[in-house]
């Protein structure tokens, strides 16, 4: 087997963009650590490092809008995730399916 490098920032963090597996609907972009992705392996369900709280967050775990995986994925360059989910609910705290929900005027 193949080991994987991924190349997680100078804070050990790597984005990780969230997508509904069914429709390719992005849902929200998070941030993990080597921990938080372990957890996420483990547990089938998503888990970030909150980089404002400086804790660890099952997504759902206080709203029930859980994420369950259904494939990681990383870029070229190894400093990225593309994790596909089943999505309970809505993905984004405010109350939309998606945290991209506003659009810039060009």
């Amino acid at each position: 087997m193949k080991k994987i490098c991924l190349k997680f920032d100078k804070q050990g963090l790597i984005p990780a963009i969230i997508q509904d597996y069914k429709t390719g609907e992005v849902l929200m972009l998070a941030y993990m650590n080597k921990e938080s992705l372990k957890k996420t392996l483990k547990l089938g369900k998503t888990c970030f490092w909150s980089r404002s709280r400086k804790e660890y967050w099952v997504k759902g775990e206080t709203s029930g809008n859980f994420q369950y995986i259904r494939s990681i994925s990383y870029d070229c360059d190894m400093d990225a995730l593309l994790v596909k989910v089943r999505q309970i609910g809505v993905a984004c705290h405010t109350g939309n399916r998606s945290c991209f929900y506003s659009a810039l005027s060009i």
